[in-house]
């Protein structure tokens, strides 16, 4: 009866925002109501579970979406992006720039969070499109594949190592393992299926010149803007934070960063965090890109303050997708998956992807999808000698399957992109299914060959 209810939910929610027109926030916040009713949730429980799912996600993410968009609006306004842009393609010319775009989303990806990636590489593929006139989608796409295999297949990414961490596999051989389980999900979800979209659908690739989340983009003599070392590394200073954070928890504390961090530990694990280094970068970003270049107090407060008023309603559809999530793990989603999958016959690893699609599609978090999946198949596991790696890099495939309207990337990538629903659909849904069928057939390869 849970999945008829999440079907039918779904329905009614993609008729709301398609068909009626309503807001897309309203819209979620209205469906979590009737859906948990729907489940039998008491209705006196349905409001709270609904402030914690919004309360979840939007703790951290205000911080790191609303400092990411200023820092990216600093960078913009005072030609940084434009000089960014200009360099990328001067030096790998506009036949390549998937391949900068790719390469850098990649590196950037392992030790940052997805959101947090999406924030922060966005301005800059949008800047880079911009100056090569050629569609946003074009080099998005390739962004977005980059930064998902990362988020589903590499420790430190905290879904991976959660999981690994549970099913008592190796950190370190999943990293290496997961690169090569990850590097062809990203060359065949990015540039390849770019050109199969583009082949069916067209009208997505039509050059813009601006999106709505970044406004218009003015135009810069280049010897006016700042250099390419000082724009780069503005926009990317948290991720210096947190990648040294990543090296010294690997190379230090073993890969598993402790419990109750003391002294040097506790000042690293500090810095790395997320919010803590995007504070740090929005104050760099202020002076580098602000007084530095001889802006005044009050024209970089009026950038900070037209990036937050651009992204004001990204935050709230992300919210409402988080309420949705929370109703449907608190309503009992989750264990109606659990109860159908126990007593399956299907080989681990497959058994493995399979549980962590069905929770994917159902609940929509990937780390909440891969934590549920890696308890059903642990006994499982240990029952058949299985390859604890193996199992850890299935269930990451499986956390990246056909992301739609219950998971904030869904609606990040729609919003970023000024996208429709079904577009979204089309562009994000199919290139996340793309990342874990091909993450599926990788890790069986990778299985037959080490095993």
């Amino acid at each position: 009866m849970q999945f008829v209810i999440l079907f039918l939910g779904i329905l009614l929610l993609l008729f709301l925002i398609i068909r009626v027109k309503l807001n897309t926030f309203v819209s979620l916040i209205a469906t979590s109501i009737l859906v948990a009713l729907g489940l039998g949730m008491n209705p006196a429980n349905i409001a709270d579970s609904i402030k914690n799912g919004i309360g979840s996600s939007m703790g951290e993410l205000i911080i790191v979406f609303g400092f990411g968009a200023m820092i990216g609006r600093l960078v913009s306004d005072s030609g940084g992006s434009y000089r960014i842009a200009r360099t990328l393609i001067n030096v790998f010319g506009k036949k390549r720039l998937q391949v900068a775009i790719v390469v850098a989303s990649f590196l950037i990806g392992i030790s940052l969070l997805f959101e947090v990636g999406l924030v922060l590489v966005t301005p800059i593929v949008f800047a880079v499109a911009l100056e090569a006139e050629v569609p946003f989608l074009y080099l998005g796409i390739s962004m977005a594949a980059a930064l998902s295999a990362t988020q589903g297949f590499l420790p430190p990414q905290p879904s991976p190592t959660a999981v690994a961490t549970a099913l008592g596999a190796n950190v370190g051989e999943m990293l290496l393992v997961g690169i090569i389980v990850a590097i062809p999900c990203v060359i065949v979800a990015g540039p390849i299926w770019t050109r199969v979209i583009r082949r069916f659908n067209p009208d997505l690739f039509v050059i813009k010149k601006s999106l709505p989340a970044f406004g218009e983009v003015k135009e810069f003599a280049l010897d006016e803007t700042p250099s390419f070392g000082l724009a780069v590394l503005t926009s990317l200073f948290p991720v210096v934070f947190m990648a040294l954070a990543t090296i010294y928890q690997m190379t230090v504390d073993g890969g598993t960063a402790p419990k109750h961090p003391q002294g040097l530990d506790a000042v690293v694990s500090m810095l790395g965090n997320p919010v803590i280094a995007m504070v740090i970068a929005l104050l760099f970003a202020i002076w580098s890109m602000g007084f530095h270049r001889g802006r005044t107090m009050k024209e970089i407060s009026a950038t900070l303050e037209d990036a937050i008023k651009s992204i004001a309603m990204l935050l709230m559809v992300i919210a409402g997708g988080s309420a949705f999530k929370q109703v449907l793990i608190d309503g009992g989603v989750g264990k109606a998956v659990q109860e159908l999958m126990m007593h399956s016959k299907f080989s681990p690893i497959l058994l493995a992807w399979l549980i962590t699609v069905i929770l994917r599609v159902s609940l929509g978090s990937a780390t909440v999808s891969g934590m549920t999946a890696a308890g059903l198949v642990t006994p499982l596991m240990h029952t058949l000698n299985a390859d604890p790696v193996m199992i850890a890099l299935a269930i990451g495939a499986g956390s990246l399957a056909a992301s739609h309207v219950n998971d904030a990337g869904f609606w990040m990538f729609s919003e970023y992109f000024d996208l429709s629903v079904k577009q979204t659909f089309q562009v994000w849904t199919t290139l996340e299914t793309v990342i874990s069928v091909v993450g599926l057939l990788m890790v069986l390869l990778m299985n037959t060959i080490i095993n």
